[in-house]
């Protein structure tokens, strides 16, 4: 489907002004390049209504980013051929009616992510339901058009910014699923994609992982790659995956069985995830014990799969089926089939897909009612911690916390405020704000891995406003955040401490001295390795020189 940003006379288009279709947009020369940085008037207004900073303070009316031209001609999906019989098939294609909701008012613009890289019409939400629209109309793919909706990070800021409450995250998922059955995909775009989806979401699969990695780190092979020019050498998508792993150490299993301390105010499942449980136990380990000191006694299934996240988002519809199923029989079977009152998470995508399996088995038969009876228990861990209101004595923790919202969390879910409140409620913590705080950081499941160039300009951005606000902490809720920004940090040589929300709260619970915490973020399981730093580099934040 050929379609580019040209101008229309339709209501809601944009003018040739504020597209790459007409002459350059205000700002830019011919070759799209910063002029001077004047901003877009459609932008301006658009950022002013969803409360963004303003179109120059996030990346609009300046200069593009350095993938803007690769973007538009390649990146993504070079050579893929036009499915046959036209684009969509008649399994779930895109709702005609949600399509129906955009009014192409400009408010996602500010927030968009690739928008804000690219400046391009079809790299923006309401250009890609363009897309969508053409495709049930009967338009045909082409590479263009399958590029531009693979381009999407999911990171659902759209959504929050949408004043006409467009579903996009339904209809991004709902294309994705007919790109991967209808689309042929160059071979190494195949290739690289099994392999990701033949590893990640298989907990077995990553812990047997764990020793081969532990032993390329702890043998500082990753230096003497970099040193000898080969890890420049590789692809784009494989320097990615070795420079994202972060460090391990050893690890223990959690009991299946946590009691209560004290009285017993609720019982709770948790999940324990693929890539959160496999490099990030500690993370699972601090949730476990800050839900029982708060009184909740903790059940923790064994034989816990993925729950589909990564494969529901990257249109591998029957995988994320089978996934969803597995997951719901594992919680109802909980307690001998007692079940639980509330399944925690405490990853901000997979919360976000558990509490959207109603919509996701609504063919399956037998199912639709258990998906939607599990949805409705699912808890992001800082929810259930918020609602059910603080027990446990809280010491003093006086340290500067950066709060960086993870999409899934706070558009997907809308939890906001919740991680912020219990940050505020131990004794010591100052929490500041990120600018650009809408931006994703590039992270978005898999998308670093299948798109590395885009998702390290998008990372470098999410450092930099980390950077800015002079925290000695970073703190997130999901674990490819975590990886993204402290790697990006560590690239930088400004390595910085970073942890889960869960883990503050449980060294403030447990009286940890807070250097002790500093250290740990810094250089404990989980955190960025250093890399060879380049001369001159600052030596890390929170800790000695890594």
């Amino acid at each position: 489907m050929a379609m580019s940003p040209e101008p229309s006379d339709r209501p809601g288009d944009p003018c040739p002004e504020e597209t790459h279709g007409g002459r350059p947009p205000a700002g830019q020369d011919s070759g799209g390049r910063g002029t001077g940085g004047a901003a877009r008037p459609a932008d301006r207004a658009a950022a002013e209504v969803v409360g963004a900073r303003g179109p120059l303070s996030v990346g609009q009316g300046g200069p593009v980013a350095a993938t803007a031209a690769s973007a538009t001609v390649g990146l993504g999906m070079p050579g893929s051929g036009p499915p046959p019989g036209g684009p969509f098939d008649a399994h779930h294609p895109p709702d005609a009616a949600l399509i129906g909701d955009c009014v192409h008012c400009g408010f996602c613009l500010p927030t968009c992510p690739t928008y804000v890289l690219w400046g391009e019409e079809m790299d923006s939400p309401r250009g890609r339901i363009d897309l969508m629209k053409g495709a049930l109309e009967g338009d045909a793919f082409d590479a263009s058009s399958v590029r531009h909706l693979d381009q999407c990070l999911g990171c659902m800021a759209c959504v929050t910014a949408c004043p006409s409450g467009v579903q996009y995250d339904k209809l991004i998922e709902a294309t994705r699923a007919q790109l991967e059955r209808r689309v042929e995909r160059p071979r190494a775009e195949r290739l690289l994609r099994d392999a990701v989806f033949a590893v990640f979401p298989y907990p077995r699969r990553l812990r047997a992982l764990r020793g081969p990695l532990r032993a390329y780190q702890t043998a500082g092979l990753g230096r003497l790659l970099a040193r000898s020019g080969l890890l420049d050498r590789l692809p784009g998508p494989l320097r990615a995956m070795e420079s994202l792993a972060p460090k391990l150490g050893r690890t223990r299993p959690l009991p299946p069985h946590v009691p209560a301390r004290g009285a017993r105010r609720a019982t709770v499942g948790l999940l324990t995830g693929c890539v959160q449980g496999a490099f990030f136990p500690d993370v699972n380990a601090a949730t476990a014990r800050v839900l029982a000191a708060e009184g909740c006694e903790v059940v923790v299934p064994r034989g816990q799969g993925c729950c589909g996240a990564l494969s529901a988002h990257a249109g591998r519809e029957p995988e994320a089926l089978g996934f969803a199923k597995r997951v719901i029989e594992t919680f109802e079977g909980a307690r001998g089939g007692a079940g639980v009152d509330a399944v925690v998470v405490n990853a901000a995508g997979c919360g976000s897909h558990l509490k959207e399996y109603a919509h996701l088995l609504r063919d399956e038969p037998g199912w639709p009612e258990r998906a939607a009876a599990l949805a409705t228990k699912v808890r992001d861990i800082t929810e259930l911690l918020d609602e059910l209101g603080p027990v446990a004595e809280r010491h003093p923790l006086p340290v500067a916390v950066a709060y960086q919202d993870a999409c899934h969390l706070a558009h997907a879910q809308q939890v906001r405020d919740q991680p912020r409140r219990l940050l505020r409620g131990v004794p010591g913590v100052e929490v500041r704000e990120l600018a650009e705080a809408e931006i994703c950081c590039g992270s978005a499941g898999t998308y670093n891995l299948l798109h590395p160039e885009p998702a390290a300009e998008l990372g470098a951005r999410k450092a930099r406003a980390v950077l800015a606000t002079g925290a000695d902490l970073m703190v997130t809720a999901n674990p490819g955040c975590w990886m993204q920004v402290a790697t990006t940090l560590a690239g930088m040589g400004e390595r910085m401490p970073v942890a889960h929300t869960v883990q503050v709260l449980d060294a403030s619970i447990r009286g940890v001295p807070v250097e002790r915490v500093l250290a740990r973020a810094l250089d404990g399981p989980g955190t960025a390795l250093p890399p060879a730093r380049p001369a001159g580099a600052r030596p890390p934040r929170g800790g000695a020189p890594g």
